[in-house]
């Protein structure tokens, strides 16, 4: 519910204004001077300030209007004036206020300069969020990392951004291929170029040639205007080919002959237009299997891969979960206005414990849903849906490994406390390694207190000698 606060010292006006409010659904908090004005503030979310600028001391209302937008700049603030005092309530708006309102106060009107002043808050917020949107798609520069796997694959990106060469980045669905390839136009020489991108597994044949290449008008039914298309557009920057594994080989053949030459015919054209580009491409598949089954030309993969690259999953670097949870956290507590700072230990063994067959994507969606169902301040294991299964049997997923199951016979008592101490062990080793041996830390980060650490610590042989 949005709240208005009123600020006067007429009690009448207060207390009528707060009447008239709430009957059009406010909340309503009153105040009859800056100090009652000021504790609200702290202890309240409000979303629009009616403030009185002849305000008793101990500060004036000029002075409680640079606080209410210290406190919150977004907040709009009409001002209250009589006549007489015209001069201040401009004042006021050259200083933050964003509108006023003459005595005797008519309801109507002042109920009018509400909404249109929240509307214009909510339109900042969403053009603010738009754009931080947009940043972050088209401009990302930062990958999210810890890993040392990680870090290396960033260091020899950095050491061929600035040239010519052709990148191939390889890896499962969901690792974040496109990132890396913005990563590399964006912090590249060539960030003042374009960075065009097209999924080759989204589109028919023909329709993937008419976007690549474009075409001219009438070059096909339905061509009724002439179409430029992702190569003459990335000229001067960088086109990302995704999914370059699903192309069919006659595409596959085109697309080669336009590498080797740098330039191409629209589609129906006979104009030769030469293009300066920088090709990266992306597949999920092993493109090698592809060339022995005949699937795709091995001449091909010579031109687009003078530099491979490859993303390993995020079960593999599990150390990297926490700084993306935490990233992905503020990007929706931010989209939604919602104050989310962070998840529960509890929440966090989970995800640490899980293998994300989908990846950093399905990470991202989790966190996406958890931050919808959270209301706290921070994610707990109630926030999350279904939790997290195995794809195949619906079940949590524990990792046994085979020299579990290929020794003696156990009972089914004694082999569930040896799988159960096995992966406690390797939990704790893995919080101690995210917390850089904080014990403290490591005890919160798994739910337990920090004896019940120092226990299981030595139990399993971990404390140092």
């Amino acid at each position: 519910m949005t709240t208005v606060l009123i600020v006067d010292d007429e009690e009448g006006i207060r207390h009528g204004l707060s009447r008239f409010l709430e009957r059009e659904g406010y909340a309503v908090e009153l105040a009859e001077d800056s100090v009652h004005a000021e504790s609200i503030l702290k202890n309240k979310k409000i979303d629009c300030a009616i403030l009185d600028l002849r305000l008793k001391e101990p500060i004036t209302g000029l002075d409680l209007l640079a606080k209410i937008k210290e406190e919150d700049p977004e907040i709009p603030v009409i001002i209250i004036t009589a006549y007489g005092s015209i001069e201040s309530a401009i004042e006021a708006m050259k200083r933050g206020a964003s509108d006023y309102i003459l005595k005797p106060i008519d309801n109507e009107s002042l109920l009018t300069l509400i909404k249109r002043n929240l509307e214009i808050a909510q339109l900042r917020r969403d053009n603010r969020y738009l754009k931080n949107e947009l940043l972050q798609k088209e401009y990302q520069q930062n990958i999210i990392t810890k890993s040392s796997v990680m870090l290396e694959i960033l260091a020899k990106l950095n050491s061929v951004k600035d040239s010519t060469a052709s990148i191939l980045i390889t890896g499962e669905s969901g690792v974040g291929k496109e990132v890396f390839a913005r990563y590399v136009h964006f912090t590249s020489i060539r960030n003042s170029g374009p960075f065009v991108s097209i999924n080759c597994a989204a589109l028919s044949e023909d329709l993937l040639l008419s976007e690549l290449f474009g075409h001219e008008k009438g070059a096909f039914t339905g061509a009724i205007e002439r179409k430029i298309g992702k190569f003459e557009l990335a000229n001067g920057g960088t086109l990302f080919l995704d999914e370059i594994g699903d192309m069919s080989l006659s595409t596959q053949a085109k697309l080669l002959r336009v590498l080797e030459e740098n330039s191409f015919e629209r589609v129906g054209g006979t104009k030769r237009i030469n293009v300066d580009i920088r090709i990266i491409t992306a597949t999920n598949h092993k493109l090698h299997e592809l060339i022995r089954d005949g699937r795709f030309r091995s001449d091909l993969y010579y031109r687009i891969a003078t530099i491979e690259i490859y993303l390993p999953p995020l079960r593999s670097r599990k150390e990297d979960i926490p700084y993306l949870a935490e990233h992905f956290i503020q990007h929706y507590a931010e989209r939604y206005h919602k104050q989310v700072e962070g998840l529960s230990p509890e929440v966090l063994q989970r995800w640490l414990s899980y293998d994300w067959p989908g990846n950093i994507r399905e990470l991202q969606n989790v966190v996406h849903q958890s931050v919808l169902l959270c209301t706290g301040s921070r994610i707990e294991v109630d926030c999350l849906l279904d939790g997290l299964i195995d794809a195949n049997n619906g079940h949590s997923q524990i990792q046994i490994d085979t020299e579990e199951t290929n020794g003696p016979l156990h009972s089914l008592k004694e082999g569930s406390q040896r799988v159960i101490e096995k992966f406690e062990c390797q939990q704790i080793q893995l919080a101690l390694s995210l917390t850089k041996g904080n014990k403290s830390k490591a005890a919160r980060m798994l739910g337990i207190t920090r004896k019940t650490l120092l226990d299981k610590m030595k139990k399993y042989s971990l404390l140092s000698t």
